[in-house]
């Protein structure tokens, strides 16, 4: 969510025709009003300073260099339409023609968001679905361009242990420190998840914990109506009085500065502990301590900020038990990290759907499918310092690819055939082609990793887990 160097895109214009309520003629340009470079880091403040960096803030966002930067991420990032239908591609045509419109009713305060697009994702392992709302790209623009400006007003008071949606951070720190956590002897976890946290949001909590940093009543204003832009699904509006979310590049942010506020509490009691988004894990040595911080952080949360434990999904356990971020750890010392089974199955059910559909394509073809799955699933993994997930997933895929080329020769005929044409003699070829036995079985028979051999799945562009992720764990 950091800010990103701009290229220079073509936004500024010659003669733009007039907006609906635009009252001057000129070319549509970004503003370029306001000094300083947005997305800097700021000094170290005492609240004085932080209140003068705030009071023009959305001057500052509106300057023609961070309006720039926010049209390249926007651009860079693509994404679907919202509920207006345009698209990235059509953006900046749109700017040229309205930009000084939407510029004077930001100022004004009469700027009004669209209705995000309702849409609905499964959530993994078929439990329930995520809603998201999408944005127009005109307001993506707008919240990239205020997300620049809060950004460094917001992060550098956040916590350390938190890692969600934050520039130089992610996942492999978090499950690092997690794993620094239990290695000093804190073997109990409080594993919790909040429920729906991005549907409940409160908006009066969450604007009065943004408004004890930015004083920009004009900035304030369009957070909150960011927050309360109805949504759309099936061509109706309904309102929004509660929640943030996901789809917009602001949500990430008013998240971590609601939930600040648990990781302050957190430390402040001297809790070991790891937050990624609505995902917190607190560390500690017993689990009759467990149940006391799990009892006690409910009740915050509860009372505080009236959000909720999901208790389906929360509870206090030995950390080998648990998944966090799709990693877990071994139970014996000294502590590793290791990719959880769930995990393992879930990159199989994202598989099958390819190989399903591999019958009718070379096998090639269908291993060029499966690789950037691979390939980002590896990359995301490479901190795991157990190797046997990859080693398994290794095997059930090229036992999957066997097993798919079994299908594909069809008729004991044409099976005895290749087999033939792959060095096996022909008393065994005529015996392995007429057995009856099903795809899945014989891809494990001798005569079918010897014919389809590991060197064989190779040259056809199959790179094994376990080899290529012992690489990137070592260049890490």
């Amino acid at each position: 969510m950091g800010v990103q160097e701009s290229a220079e895109v073509g936004v500024a214009g010659p003669q733009a025709a007039k907006g609906p309520n635009e009252s001057r003629g000129s070319g549509a340009e970004f503003s370029c009003t306001g000094g300083g470079a947005v997305g800097a880091k700021p000094e170290p403040a005492n609240e004085d300073n932080a209140m003068e960096e705030t009071n023009a803030l959305l001057e500052e966002m509106l300057r023609r260099e961070n309006m720039l930067s926010a049209l390249g991420r926007v651009k860079h990032n693509a994404g679907a339409a919202g509920v207006d239908g345009m698209t990235v591609d059509d953006l900046e045509g749109y700017l040229r023609e309205h930009w000084l419109r939407i510029r004077e009713e930001l100022r004004s305060g009469t700027y009004h968001p669209q209705p995000v697009r309702k849409v609905e994702i499964p959530k993994p392992g078929g439990k329930g679905t995520r809603t998201l709302g999408i944005p127009t790209v005109l307001d993506r623009l707008l919240q990239q361009a205020l997300l620049q400006v809060l950004q460094p007003i917001f992060d550098p008071t956040f916590s350390d242990a938190s890692f969600g949606f934050r520039p130089g951070r992610g996942t492999h720190p978090a499950v690092e420190r997690a794993r620094e956590h239990i290695a000093s002897g804190r073997t109990w976890v409080v594993d919790m998840e909040l429920e729906k946290f991005f549907d409940r949001v409160n908006h009066d909590i969450l604007m009065a914990r943004v408004a004890r940093r930015v004083k920009d009543k004009k900035a304030l204003l369009l957070i909150r109506r960011f927050l309360q832009a109805g949504m759309m699904e099936g061509g109706l509006v309904s309102p929004r009085n509660e929640g943030t979310p996901q789809g917009g590049p602001l949500s990430p942010l008013l998240s971590n500065v609601l939930l600040d506020e648990l990781d302050k509490e957190l430390e402040k009691r001297g809790h070991a502990f790891v937050r990624y988004a609505d995902d917190c894990n607190v560390y500690v040595r017993s689990k009759e301590a467990g149940e006391r911080v799990m009892a006690s952080v409910e009740n915050f949360l509860r009372k505080r900020l009236q959000l909720k434990v999901n208790r389906d999904k929360s509870a206090v356990a030995r950390p080998w038990e648990r998944k966090f971020l799709g990693y877990t750890v071994t139970r014996n010392r000294p502590v590793k990290l290791k990719v959880a089974p769930e995990s393992v199955q879930r990159l199989k059910v994202k598989l099958q759907p390819i190989l399903r559909s591999g019958r009718g394509r070379a096998l090639d073809r269908t291993i060029g499918l499966l690789m950037p799955i691979l390939d980002g699933w590896r990359a995301y993994f490479r901190k795991a310092e157990v190797k046997t997930a990859f080693q398994e997933l290794d095997e059930w895929l090229r036992r999957k690819l066997r097993a798919l080329q079994w299908r594909q020769w069809k008729t004991p005929a044409i099976r005895a055939k290749q087999l033939r044409r792959r060095g096996t003699t022909s008393a065994e070829a005529h015996r392995a082609a007429y057995c009856g036995r099903g795809p899945w079985r014989m891809a494990r028979s001798t005569v079918m990793v010897d014919a389809v051999s590991t060197a064989h799945l190779r040259k056809l562009g199959l790179a094994m887990l376990v080899e290529t992720q012992g690489r990137l764990a070592f260049s890490a």
